[in-house]
């Protein structure tokens, strides 16, 4: 059995070329896990656009309605970061589905990619910080309501706190928000996560990966969920432009392995996202996401 994977070409808005966000990192990242033989072209579980009532489970009504309806004001656009073109909408809307989808898939072979989503700064009201719809925290709200789980765990160790998810579930017993960032960068002011890990500016390898050790550790005992939503953002990447962290490509792939394995050992699916990562070579930011893919792999059976 092969890893499933969801992609989508839309995942690309085509930005201009010197975006601050790089754009063509999901098309590059796609190629990448063809190029590598995890994928072919055709064996990609492709997203359509997320229903408006599925987005509607973990935002604003008014909102989502103004994002459908391509007129998002412009205080909400400088907050997302981004000019909200129909192409920037039409990829939120897919990369939430491939959420959705990577979960399902999840549930059934248990574990499975998507090549983006972990948009974690979006909270209920609006966009931010690059993130359109927060795609976990829709997925994991349809999927509550279907019945097709009954409790979901968030393991989010993108370099910024997933404070839009944090708020989205800050009422929601039945899903536990675990969040790994860097103490001192963005968001400022933070939300509360039910399990926030702020770390130091400069953290290296060894002392990171103890970090992940101890927190998965922690909730060993404490939660047994029916899904976890793995936010594996490389911007905790020493060459990372928006990081303060100092991990290595090989830290990256260690913390893949011990939290993957981790769940998997536990019997309990893994759905991963991508997460953020930032740098002007975007060739080397995609092979950096794949890592997440390459080491799924090794929990197929």
């Amino acid at each position: 059995m092969t890893l499933p994977i969801v992609h989508s070409p839309a995942y690309d808005a085509q930005f201009p070329v010197g975006h601050r966000f790089p754009m063509s990192k999901y098309k590059l990242l796609a190629d990448a896990l063809v190029r590598d033989g995890l994928a072919t072209k055709d064996s990609f579980h492709v997203p359509a656009p997320a229903p408006i009532n599925w987005v509607k489970l973990a935002h604003d009504t008014e909102y989502v309605d103004q994002v459908y309806g391509f007129d998002v004001p412009p205080q909400i656009q400088k907050l997302v970061g981004f000019e909200m073109t129909e192409r920037a909408i039409v990829r939120a809307q897919c990369a939430t589905t491939g959420t959705v989808m990577a979960a399902r898939l999840a549930l059934e072979a248990g574990i499975a990619c998507n090549t983006a989503g972990g948009s974690h700064h979006a909270n209920s009201q609006h966009g931010a910080g690059f993130c359109t719809f927060n795609d976990v925290g829709v997925a994991a709200r349809l999927l509550l309501e279907s019945g097709e789980i009954s409790s979901a765990l968030v393991f989010d160790t993108d370099v910024h706190q997933g404070d839009g998810t944090a708020e989205i579930f800050k009422d929601e017993p039945r899903v536990f928000t675990v969040s790994l960032h860097a103490e001192n960068n963005y968001p400022h002011p933070k939300q509360i996560s039910d399990l926030d890990v702020p770390l130091p500016d400069g953290m290296e390898d060894h002392a990171y990966l103890k970090t992940v050790t101890l927190t998965l550790e922690k909730l060993r005992n404490q939660i047994h969920p029916d899904i976890v939503f793995f936010n594996a953002g490389v911007d905790v990447h020493k060459d990372d432009q928006l990081g303060r962290l100092a991990l290595t490509d090989f830290g990256i792939e260690q913390r893949e392995r011990l939290v993957i394995s981790h769940f998997r050992s536990r019997g309990i699916p893994v759905c991963g996202v991508i997460g953020g990562g930032y740098s002007k070579d975007i060739e080397a930011l995609a092979q950096r996401h794949a890592i997440l893919h390459r080491v799924a792999t090794e929990f197929v059976f």
